[in-house]
Protein backbone atom coordinates (compact mmCIF):
# COMPACT_ATOMS: atom_id res chain seq x y z
CA UNK A 1 0.00 0.00 0.00
CA UNK A 2 1.70 3.56 -1.19
CA UNK A 3 1.87 6.34 1.69
CA UNK A 4 -1.29 8.41 0.48
CA UNK A 5 -2.98 4.50 0.39
CA UNK A 6 -2.05 4.15 4.21
CA UNK A 7 -3.28 7.82 5.56
CA UNK A 8 -6.70 7.27 3.80
CA UNK A 9 -6.13 3.61 4.84
CA UNK A 10 -6.71 5.89 8.93
CA UNK A 11 -9.11 8.09 7.76
CA UNK A 12 -11.32 5.72 6.61
CA UNK A 13 -11.23 4.03 9.73
CA UNK A 14 -12.50 7.27 11.48
CA UNK A 15 -15.37 7.60 9.31
CA UNK A 16 -16.59 4.22 9.32
CA UNK A 17 -16.58 3.97 12.88
CA UNK A 18 -18.48 7.46 12.75
CA UNK A 19 -20.77 6.33 10.22
CA UNK A 20 -21.63 3.10 12.30
CA UNK A 21 -22.15 5.09 16.06
CA UNK A 22 -22.86 8.51 14.90
CA UNK A 23 -21.63 10.20 18.28
CA UNK A 24 -18.73 12.54 17.43
CA UNK A 25 -20.78 14.09 14.51
CA UNK A 26 -23.98 14.47 16.52
CA UNK A 27 -22.25 15.55 19.66
CA UNK A 28 -20.66 18.36 17.94
CA UNK A 29 -23.58 19.65 15.37
CA UNK A 30 -25.97 19.48 18.72
CA UNK A 31 -23.54 21.32 20.89
CA UNK A 32 -22.98 24.13 17.85
CA UNK A 33 -26.34 24.41 17.00
CA UNK A 34 -27.01 25.17 21.48
CA UNK A 35 -24.35 28.17 21.02
CA UNK A 36 -26.22 29.83 17.84
CA UNK A 37 -29.64 29.39 19.22
CA UNK A 38 -28.85 30.50 22.31
CA UNK A 39 -26.95 33.82 21.29
CA UNK A 40 -29.80 34.61 19.19
CA UNK A 41 -31.77 34.79 21.48
CA UNK A 42 -29.63 38.00 23.04
CA UNK A 43 -29.15 39.68 19.88
CA UNK A 44 -32.21 41.75 17.48
CA UNK A 45 -31.30 39.79 14.16
CA UNK A 46 -30.17 41.97 11.82
CA UNK A 47 -29.27 44.78 13.52
CA UNK A 48 -25.79 46.27 13.88
CA UNK A 49 -25.06 45.05 17.05
CA UNK A 50 -25.45 41.53 15.44
CA UNK A 51 -23.84 42.55 12.86
CA UNK A 52 -20.50 43.31 15.23
CA UNK A 53 -20.85 40.19 17.23
CA UNK A 54 -21.96 37.56 14.56
CA UNK A 55 -17.93 36.76 13.58
CA UNK A 56 -17.18 35.59 17.46
CA UNK A 57 -20.74 33.88 17.96
CA UNK A 58 -19.74 31.86 14.81
CA UNK A 59 -16.24 30.85 15.76
CA UNK A 60 -17.17 30.41 19.50
CA UNK A 61 -19.60 27.77 18.03
CA UNK A 62 -17.16 26.02 15.59
CA UNK A 63 -14.37 25.88 17.91
CA UNK A 64 -16.06 24.24 20.92
CA UNK A 65 -17.84 21.79 18.86
CA UNK A 66 -14.27 20.97 16.67
CA UNK A 67 -13.00 20.87 20.64
CA UNK A 68 -15.56 17.84 21.20
CA UNK A 69 -14.61 15.74 18.10
CA UNK A 70 -11.04 16.33 19.01
CA UNK A 71 -11.85 15.08 22.45
CA UNK A 72 -12.90 11.98 20.85
CA UNK A 73 -10.29 11.50 17.87
CA UNK A 74 -8.28 9.19 19.95
CA UNK A 75 -10.57 7.77 22.97
CA UNK A 76 -11.54 5.06 20.33
CA UNK A 77 -8.52 3.60 20.12
CA UNK A 78 -7.39 3.99 24.04
CA UNK A 79 -10.84 2.21 25.59
CA UNK A 80 -10.67 -0.78 23.07
CA UNK A 81 -7.05 -1.24 23.76
CA UNK A 82 -6.01 -1.17 20.23
CA UNK A 83 -3.98 2.23 19.80
CA UNK A 84 -0.77 0.44 20.84
CA UNK A 85 -1.50 -2.15 17.81
CA UNK A 86 -2.16 1.06 15.73
CA UNK A 87 1.60 2.06 16.75
CA UNK A 88 2.93 -1.29 16.12
CA UNK A 89 1.30 -1.82 12.45
CA UNK A 90 3.87 -1.08 9.44
CA UNK A 91 2.52 2.44 9.00
CA UNK A 92 4.45 5.51 9.30
CA UNK A 93 3.72 7.39 12.47
CA UNK A 94 3.28 10.63 10.20
CA UNK A 95 0.64 8.81 8.42
CA UNK A 96 -1.21 8.24 11.34
CA UNK A 97 -1.16 11.30 12.24
CA UNK A 98 -2.25 12.98 9.05
CA UNK A 99 -5.22 10.23 8.41
CA UNK A 100 -6.33 11.25 12.03
CA UNK A 101 -5.75 14.88 11.32
CA UNK A 102 -8.32 14.37 7.71
CA UNK A 103 -11.03 12.80 9.78
CA UNK A 104 -11.16 15.55 12.31
CA UNK A 105 -11.40 17.87 9.37
CA UNK A 106 -13.89 16.04 7.74
CA UNK A 107 -15.73 16.08 10.65
CA UNK A 108 -15.34 19.49 11.63
CA UNK A 109 -16.32 20.73 8.56
CA UNK A 110 -19.52 18.99 8.02
CA UNK A 111 -20.58 20.23 11.54
CA UNK A 112 -19.45 23.59 10.12
CA UNK A 113 -21.51 23.34 6.90
CA UNK A 114 -24.55 22.63 8.94
CA UNK A 115 -24.35 25.06 11.27
CA UNK A 116 -23.82 27.90 8.51
CA UNK A 117 -27.13 27.84 6.90
CA UNK A 118 -28.32 28.38 10.14
CA UNK A 119 -26.49 31.07 12.05
CA UNK A 120 -26.93 33.22 8.64
CA UNK A 121 -31.12 32.52 9.04
CA UNK A 122 -31.46 33.20 12.76
CA UNK A 123 -29.00 36.17 12.51
CA UNK A 124 -30.68 37.53 9.11
CA UNK A 125 -27.11 38.37 7.41
CA UNK A 126 -26.17 38.48 3.79
CA UNK A 127 -23.38 36.10 3.07
CA UNK A 128 -24.45 35.65 -0.54
CA UNK A 129 -21.88 38.04 -2.38
CA UNK A 130 -19.09 36.28 -0.61
CA UNK A 131 -19.89 32.87 0.25
CA UNK A 132 -17.28 31.48 -1.56
CA UNK A 133 -14.72 33.48 0.55
CA UNK A 134 -15.90 32.90 3.47
CA UNK A 135 -16.11 28.57 3.22
CA UNK A 136 -12.41 29.27 2.06
CA UNK A 137 -11.53 31.23 5.36
CA UNK A 138 -13.78 28.29 7.61
CA UNK A 139 -11.68 25.98 5.34
CA UNK A 140 -8.51 26.70 6.12
CA UNK A 141 -9.18 27.76 9.69
CA UNK A 142 -10.73 24.32 10.51
CA UNK A 143 -7.57 22.58 8.89
CA UNK A 144 -5.08 24.80 10.99
CA UNK A 145 -7.04 23.74 13.92
CA UNK A 146 -7.09 20.39 13.24
CA UNK A 147 -3.71 20.04 13.10
CA UNK A 148 -3.03 21.44 16.29
CA UNK A 149 -5.68 20.22 18.16
CA UNK A 150 -4.93 16.13 16.73
CA UNK A 151 -1.69 16.67 17.96
CA UNK A 152 -2.23 17.66 21.79
CA UNK A 153 -5.42 15.20 21.46
CA UNK A 154 -2.56 12.72 20.98
CA UNK A 155 -1.03 14.17 24.36
CA UNK A 156 -4.13 14.29 26.31
CA UNK A 157 -5.98 11.13 25.80
CA UNK A 158 -3.53 9.53 28.11
CA UNK A 159 -4.23 11.78 30.85
CA UNK A 160 -6.62 11.33 33.75
CA UNK A 161 -8.41 14.86 33.18
CA UNK A 162 -8.00 14.08 29.08
CA UNK A 163 -11.14 16.67 29.20
CA UNK A 164 -9.75 19.64 30.59
CA UNK A 165 -6.23 19.16 29.73
CA UNK A 166 -6.73 19.35 25.70
CA UNK A 167 -8.39 22.84 25.82
CA UNK A 168 -5.14 23.91 28.20
CA UNK A 169 -2.99 23.24 25.67
CA UNK A 170 -4.80 23.88 22.89
CA UNK A 171 -5.74 26.95 22.99
CA UNK A 172 -2.53 29.39 23.91
CA UNK A 173 -1.73 27.48 20.44
CA UNK A 174 -4.24 28.25 18.50
CA UNK A 175 -5.66 31.89 18.99
CA UNK A 176 -3.77 32.50 15.70
CA UNK A 177 -5.78 30.96 13.62
CA UNK A 178 -8.94 31.35 15.97
CA UNK A 179 -8.22 35.26 15.72
CA UNK A 180 -7.39 35.62 11.64
CA UNK A 181 -10.59 33.56 10.97
CA UNK A 182 -12.42 36.24 13.14
CA UNK A 183 -11.21 39.04 12.22
CA UNK A 184 -11.38 37.92 7.89
CA UNK A 185 -15.30 36.61 9.26
CA UNK A 186 -15.86 40.51 10.29
CA UNK A 187 -14.22 41.73 7.40
CA UNK A 188 -16.66 40.34 4.78
CA UNK A 189 -19.59 40.93 7.10
CA UNK A 190 -18.38 44.72 7.18
CA UNK A 191 -17.41 44.42 2.94
CA UNK A 192 -14.19 45.56 4.20
CA UNK A 193 -11.28 46.30 1.19
CA UNK A 194 -10.43 42.49 -0.23
CA UNK A 195 -7.05 43.28 1.02
CA UNK A 196 -7.20 43.57 4.37
CA UNK A 197 -9.70 40.51 4.68
CA UNK A 198 -6.99 38.19 2.36
CA UNK A 199 -4.24 39.57 4.64
CA UNK A 200 -5.96 37.73 7.44
CA UNK A 201 -6.38 34.85 4.68
CA UNK A 202 -2.40 34.79 4.07
CA UNK A 203 -1.99 34.67 7.58
CA UNK A 204 -4.32 31.39 8.46
CA UNK A 205 -2.63 29.71 5.31
CA UNK A 206 1.03 30.61 6.87
CA UNK A 207 -0.24 29.13 10.01
CA UNK A 208 -1.88 26.25 8.13
CA UNK A 209 1.68 25.24 6.42
CA UNK A 210 3.57 25.97 9.91
CA UNK A 211 1.45 23.45 12.29
CA UNK A 212 1.04 20.97 9.94
CA UNK A 213 4.67 20.73 9.23
CA UNK A 214 5.70 21.22 12.65
CA UNK A 215 2.96 18.38 14.38
CA UNK A 216 3.44 15.60 11.48
CA UNK A 217 7.26 16.13 12.72
CA UNK A 218 6.77 15.77 15.93
CA UNK A 219 4.04 13.78 16.29
CA UNK A 220 6.34 10.07 16.22
CA UNK A 221 8.09 11.41 19.52
CA UNK A 222 4.72 12.55 21.24
CA UNK A 223 3.03 9.26 20.99
CA UNK A 224 6.32 7.44 21.78
CA UNK A 225 5.94 9.18 25.41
Amino acid sequence: MSYLGKIFAIAYKDLLHEYRSRETITTMMIFSFLVVVIFNFTFDPGSSYALEAAPGIIWVAFTFSGMLGLNRSFIYEIDKGCFHGLLLSPIDRGAIYLGKMIGNIIFMTLVELLTLPLFIILFNLQFSDFLLPLLLIIFLATIGFAAVGTLFSAIAVNTKAREIMLPILLFPVVVPVILSAVNATGGLLRSDDWNQVFAWVRILLAFDVIFVAICYATFEYVVEE
